[in-house]
């Protein structure tokens, strides 16, 4: 009787061993290279990105159910002035909406894994650029580069 349980105890243990080295060998396998530094920083800027873009969409869903229709006042310059900050809140809304289009855009590019690489001169863009601008799609020299241009232009 002694045997038999010494035997099912030897059976538990070496069942028990291989399994846990199954599993350590799979949790090894999961492991992926170490990330590097710029990977670290892209990944903020995601995260970054992400949280401005649901403050950018929380602010529009407020403000439209605050944004006065069209009212008529009894005095003119009030009338004015009221449709003065209409107008200024709707252009605002207008710069949101092309700042939740590039957000998009840059949200994009992260899942494609182009994210960081300027359009122009196909170079990374420095990292300091992107946490400071991170839906830039130029790095700064070329950036600098279409200013110029565009100086030159007139536009």
């Amino acid at each position: 009787m002694k045997k038999k349980q010494s035997t099912k105890h030897t059976i538990k243990k070496v069942t028990t061993t291989k399994a846990k080295t199954n599993i350590q060998s799979k949790s090894k396998t999961k492991k992926s290279a170490p990330i590097s530094l710029r990977e670290k920083k892209l990944r903020e800027i995601k995260k970054k990105l992400l949280a401005q873009k649901k403050a950018l969409l929380t602010e529009a869903i407020e403000a439209l159910q605050e944004l006065p229709g069209q009212i008529t006042f009894p005095d003119l310059g009030d009338q004015a002035t009221a449709e003065t900050d209409r107008n200024f809140m709707l252009r605002l809304r207008g710069r949101e909406r092309s700042l939740l289009r590039k957000i998009d855009n840059a949200l994009e590019r992260i899942e494609q894994g182009i994210f960081g690489i300027c359009e122009r001169c196909k170079e990374d863009i420095g990292i300091k650029r992107l946490e400071a601008r991170p839906v830039t799609t130029l790095c700064i020299e070329c950036k600098m580069q279409q200013e110029e241009e565009e100086k030159l232009m007139g536009t």
